[in-house]
């Protein structure tokens, strides 16, 4: 680790080491503006984590330019009270602390900023949609002023670095790329043209900072998108724009019609943006910062030993793991908690209104979630050993109580083992590795291969009981479905080397998707029938995009709008409203959801005990959900 922890120079600052927790948006902030005392935890809590710089989340600099009623705003002094709070919380931790100013152009809802967005021409936003108001040049000058406006009040309220963003199909971004901006006059056409309004917001905050303050500038180097920006075209609109005055760039990539590229998920390479860095790197003299799926410091002290940038960020990695950057300081590797790429962080803050982790139940709500010694340590009997028994044990444990865990399979994880076996998901393998060395780090006692009966819970007399025992596919009443060719989902999963069959997949949910493109990675010809009209509908959206094209990558068949009527010896029999349909199979795979298992739990509901159900047992949700409960039980029982 001697590159990742090697100092580094940035405009009268001193950088203790190379990683940088990169701008992004948690939503803890109150609908006018105010901080919570949820968001200055949060960002206590990664400024003291060893990194060397953080950039706060986005904060508006107008108020047409807000994405959420939640985000940071900066576009009027009294905001700056409020964002000094966060500045004051970092710094006193050591580290450089930076801000990144925003508008959302075209990119946000006329329900939030009651009014049609903002855009340099008259195009919707491709995910949005609706009317636009494209600006006028006067409004162009506005905005800019703004930005000074915004910049100055930043430095008020204590930040070191300013940091501009013209990525991911905002504003600035929406005048880069021809791909939205299709004016003809000073402001569109050439790459000069398209970049003015970036130039001048730089050389407008420049002005209003002075030269010590360092300006970083976040662009989408690739967009993905005809007519959108690629990396030469990127290279001459940094050219300009160091010429106008920033210090620093930050290589991201996607817009509003690829977020794929913006929050990549699991699917997707590890530091798959490091190349785009690099190609930067070696055509300007600034410092280049990569990011993208840079989650394990092993990879980010590679990204730097190699030169392909100057530092690195690491965002959603240290969303999962507040204490990453100390603990690989200190070599604590295995002590890590990767982040997935599961994207439930960018999920969250849309459907939620806040961020949320995964892998890392605390997040956001670091202070009402802490961990605390039992009072009065207990006897606890989990039961189960998947996600939500796993998380409930160690928590329980490291507060002090006698936890004894019992798995009826060999290994634990359950769900999570059977959801690792895509060559796309094994970094859900990581979850599982972390949570067994937490259960073995604080000394819970595991019981392998034991299925639990009423007469090994009367044996026990544990004080607690926490059932954690998952569900169990639930199957249609359907002619011919106990026939030989028929299996579920949860056991092609498990399998390590399934037979190449011609596979027919009952079910287009999120488990029937993945049972397909596992099968079809190994060669199987791979058909998913589906009764509703699209596949995957609760999974997170950039997930499902990027699942339904390793889908079509790898030949999946679809068929939606069909319901399973018979199954055969060589295969089922489809209706729709408008035909029937026969396809040919040498193994149909039913995915058609679950249903909690609750055996032990009748069993119990007689005894005198104090009985827990959480996870699937409960209700068949996801591993989320039974990881937050376990831990919301390990820190109350």
């Amino acid at each position: 680790m001697k590159h990742l922890f090697s100092p580094y120079p940035i405009k009268g600052h001193t950088l203790k080491n190379r990683i940088v927790m990169p701008a992004l948006a948690s939503f803890l902030f109150h609908e006018d503006g105010s901080v919570t005392d949820e968001a200055i935890e949060h960002y206590r809590l990664r400024a003291s984590a060893g990194m060397s710089m953080m950039i706060v989340e986005a904060a508006t600099v107008s108020p047409e330019g807000i994405v959420s009623p939640h985000q940071a705003r900066i576009f009027d002094d009294r905001f700056i009270g409020e964002l000094s709070k966060i500045a004051d919380v970092i710094k006193s931790e050591g580290i450089i602390a930076g801000i990144q100013l925003h508008h959302s152009g075209r990119q946000t809802s006329p329900r939030v900023i009651k009014g049609n967005p903002v855009a340099p021409s008259p195009l919707p936003c491709p995910t949005i949609k609706g009317k636009v108001h494209p600006l006028t040049v006067a409004e162009i000058s506005q905005i800019v002023v703004k930005f000074g406006d915004a910049a100055e009040r930043a430095i008020a309220a204590g930040f070191d670095l300013i940091e501009i963003h013209g990525a991911h199909g905002y504003l600035i971004n929406q005048f880069l790329s021809r791909f939205s901006n299709i004016r003809e006059d000073g402001y569109g056409g050439n790459i000069e043209g398209r970049t003015r309004f970036a130039k001048e917001v730089v050389q407008e905050i420049r002005k209003r900072v002075g030269n010590d303050i360092p300006i970083s500038f976040k662009i989408s180097a690739q967009e993905f998108v005809p007519n959108g920006l690629d990396i030469n075209e990127s290279i001459e609109i940094l050219k300009i724009l160091i010429d106008a005055g920033i210090d620093i760039v930050q290589v991201s990539a996607g817009n509003d019609a690829t977020p794929e590229w913006i929050c990549q998920p699991m699917y997707m390479k590890k530091a798959c943006l490091a190349g785009s860095a690099y190609k930067i790197k070696q055509a300007v003299d600034i410092t280049v910062m990569a990011v993208g799926r840079i989650n394990d410091p092993v990879i980010a002290e590679n990204i730097i030993a190699d030169g392909k940038a100057d530092l690195v960020c690491m965002g959603r990695g240290i969303l999962a793991d507040p204490a990453m950057p100390r603990k690989a300081k200190e070599g604590r590797f295995d002590e890590i908690r990767k982040c997935i790429a599961c994207n439930t962080c960018m999920e969250s803050i849309f459907r939620s209104g806040r961020i949320e982790c995964l892998v890392n139940p605390v997040l956001g709500r670091e202070k009402e979630m802490a961990i605390h010694s039992a009072v009065s340590p207990k006897k606890i009997m989990v039961v189960g050993g998947g996600p939500a028994g796993l998380n409930v044990a160690w928590v329980a444990a490291k507060r002090g109580h006698n936890v004894i865990l019992f798995e009826k399979n060999s290994v634990l994880g359950g769900q999570l083992v059977i959801g690792s076996m895509s060559v796309y998901k094994r970094e859900i393998r990581n979850l599982i590795e972390f949570q067994k060395r937490q259960v073995k780090r604080y000394g819970v006692e595991c019981r392998m291969s034991h299925d639990v009966t009423l007469d090994d819970v009367l044996a026990e007399k544990p004080d607690v009981i926490v059932l954690a025992t998952g569900s169990k596919p639930v199957l249609p009443s359907v002619t011919g479905i106990n026939n030989r060719i028929v299996t579920v989902a949860v056991d092609v999963l498990a399998d390590d080397s399934p037979k190449r069959l011609s596979t027919v997949v009952v079910g287009g949910g999120s488990t029937g998707c993945e049972a397909a493109l596992y099968l079809a990675e190994i060669g199987c010809p791979v058909t998913i029938v589906e009764e509703m009209p699209k596949l995957a509908r609760t999974l997170e959206s950039i997930t499902r995009k990027v699942l339904m094209g390793k889908l079509k990558e790898y030949g999946v068949d679809i068929k939606t709008g069909y319901k399973l009527t018979e199954i055969k010896e060589d295969g089922i029999l489809l209706r729709s409203e408008r035909d029937i349909f026969f396809i040919e199979a040498q193994r149909v795979v039913m995915a058609t959801g679950n249903i909690p298992n609750t055996e032990l739990y009748n069993q119990l509901k007689n005894i005198d005990a104090d009985v827990h159900l959480i996870g699937d047992c409960l209700e068949v949700r996801n591993a989320k959900a039974a990881i937050y409960e376990g831990y919301v039980l390990g820190i109350s029982v």
